[in-house]
């Protein structure tokens, strides 16, 4: 049994699944958006970050919490407990794009979620009453981190309370730290903690790594659930109906997937009906020469009409790698080898 240790080897439970969709761009801002791309809020979630916009005094924590791992579900634990303590409400501060896919646009590093599934997934946990989603620009990344402080940090969110990594880097250059939050006077700042599951550190390169490996049980036990991704169905090239194999094509958001070959998964449709199916996110290099990754799944036993659905896609095993064929008779006979690996794994 895996243990989730956390100041102590307290153990947190398992994360709730929401429902989750794709990705968007940042609407115009509002006091605060009750749902948007299909996902009902009951948290607060703002978005931008406008000169003028000041809100109630909160205890904050910062980052990208890509995933929404064990890890970050336990610091938003330790956040709930300090903010309940100063009866406060509880905030988080994160980044669209995230910082590192602004400052490397031409090899961004793989996200584990796009920015609605993180909304869904943070909504899941409870423990949130305010997100506050910043427009990572030019002109936010010049801040000093003085500048961040007193603009960000105490005009227009009234941190009274900070949780963050001792790690922490922020403003230009990157050249405010942790002692320099510390040694605030108008919040108090504490470190997050670290948080190990297996005597691992729970993180996202960990699950990131985890995924690229093909491990598939690791990263569902760093996650608390299966990873997954999911978006809407679109119109391909329809080559999987004359293979006989028609699949759904899932749009995907971001240039770079964090996990790619052929997969077994479980897929959730919008009327919550769960289906098995042989799942493969790669470049297609016996059909296609464009180098773009595709998601495409052929649901088992399925009939029916999904484009423009949202499907949620879970990936539980990895069948194999991606492999160029000679033929499209020798793909057809290695798709009907994986999908009868598939109903082996994942009996229907």
């Amino acid at each position: 049994m895996s243990t989730l240790t956390h100041h102590g080897n307290r153990r947190y439970p398992h994360y709730r699944q929401p429902d989750c969709s794709v990705f968007f761009t940042l609407p115009a801002p509002a006091r605060y958006n009750r749902s948007f791309n299909g996902l009902t809020l009951q948290m607060q979630v703002h978005f931008g970050g406008h000169p003028g916009d000041t809100f109630p005094p909160c205890a904050l924590t910062i980052g990208n919490f890509d995933g929404v791992h064990l890890g970050h579900q336990a610091i938003l634990r330790d956040l709930r407990r300090e903010a309940d303590a100063r009866g406060l409400p509880t905030a988080l501060l994160t980044f669209e794009p995230h910082p590192r896919e602004f400052f490397s646009r031409n090899d961004p590093p793989a996200r584990l979620a796009t920015l609605r599934d993180k909304l869904a997934f943070l909504q899941g946990t409870g423990l949130v009453d305010r997100v506050h989603v910043q427009r990572f620009n030019r002109g936010f990344a010049s801040l000093s981190p003085q500048a961040f402080i007193d603009s960000v940090l105490v005009e227009r969110l009234d941190t009274r309370f900070l949780l963050i990594g001792d790690d922490f880097r922020f403003g230009s250059r990157r050249t405010g730290d942790f002692s320099l939050l510390a040694a605030e006077p108008r919040f108090t700042t504490r470190a997050m903690p670290t948080v190990e599951l297996d005597g691992a550190r729970a993180s996202s390169t960990a699950i990131r790594e985890a995924l690229e490996a093909g491990d598939m049980p690791l990263a569902a036990r760093l996650l608390g659930r299966p990873y997954q991704l999911s978006g809407r169905v679109v119109h391909g090239r329809k080559l999987g109906r004359t293979l006989g194999f028609p699949t759904a094509n899932i749009h995907l958001p971001h240039r770079k997937p964090a996990l790619a070959g052929v997969f077994a998964v479980e897929c959730l449709t919008p009327d919550g009906q769960r289906h098995v199916g042989a799942a493969s996110l790669g470049k297609n290099p016996t059909i296609d020469d464009a180098g773009c990754y595709r998601l495409e799944v052929y649901l088992l036993d399925y009939s029916g009409d999904l484009y423009g659905q949202r499907l949620i896609v879970r990936f539980i095993h990895k069948l194999r790698d991606e492999e160029k064929y000679d033929s499209l008779d020798a793909l057809i006979a290695q798709i009907h080898a994986d999908v009868a690996e598939t109903r082996r794994l994942m009996p229907c």
